[in-house]
């Protein structure tokens, strides 16, 4: 079913309004997000997006924060409710692993409530030493 979406890593075809209602009305982590905020985001990011080949229409959307060298942050991933179960996930986080794979990044982290097992068929796994991390944790405005 896969093969009605298309990945692509070119952030001109990010549909902004389309991320911003899914990033600001839907997600967990960012309700309330301005736009302002998520244009910002968006601009300062790596941007990925997986699309209906029939309509072009955008279905997915992930970004990634990093010095493209060793590290990134894997960020902001959604799938539009309407295609959960259909593949488009895996065709997202495939699309980020092969695209990231030229940079030689040492690590990609997240931090995600949800979708573990998609995320372990790509690698990702649970943090070796936690106790090794830390966060600053600040309320921006929105």
């Amino acid at each position: 079913m896969t093969a009605q979406y298309r990945f692509s890593a070119d952030g001109a075809e990010i549909d902004r309004d389309r991320v911003h209602r899914w990033i600001s009305e839907q997600s967990y982590w960012a309700p309330g997000r301005s736009r302002s905020r998520q244009d910002a985001a968006i601009d300062g990011s790596r941007n990925f997006g997986v699309y209906d080949t029939a309509s072009n229409k955008q279905v997915a959307y992930a970004r990634m924060v990093t010095d493209g060298v060793t590290f990134a942050w894997l960020c902001d991933v959604f799938v539009d409710p309407e295609v959960r179960g259909h593949g488009v996930g895996a065709v997202l986080i495939a699309g980020i692993v092969e695209d990231c794979r030229p940079l030689g990044l040492r690590r990609i982290a997240l931090s995600t409530d949800d979708a573990h097992g998609l995320y372990s068929k790509f690698g990702f796994a649970q943090l070796d030493l936690p106790e090794t991390w830390m966060e600053r944790l600040d309320k921006p405005n929105s």
